[in-house]
């Protein structure tokens, strides 16, 4: 048998309105994936083309 590929589901306006209004709460990016019922990378990729700023997104730890 063949595999199924999974399909990403195309973002609507909603949604974009609603990951727009969380971001400017400073909710966690875990959360807002959550409610947008998407993965965390997938919010994250979003935000980024859209130019918003997400809090707890990955970030590289330096060394002292």
């Amino acid at each position: 048998m063949a595999k199924k590929t999974k399909r990403s589901r195309p973002w609507t306006k909603e949604d974009l309105r609603m990951l727009k209004a969380l971001v400017r709460e400073k909710t966690k990016t875990s959360t807002v994936a959550r409610k947008l019922k998407r993965t965390p990378t997938a919010t994250r990729q979003k935000a980024a083309a859209l130019g918003v700023k997400l809090v707890g997104a990955l970030q590289r730890k330096r060394k002292a």
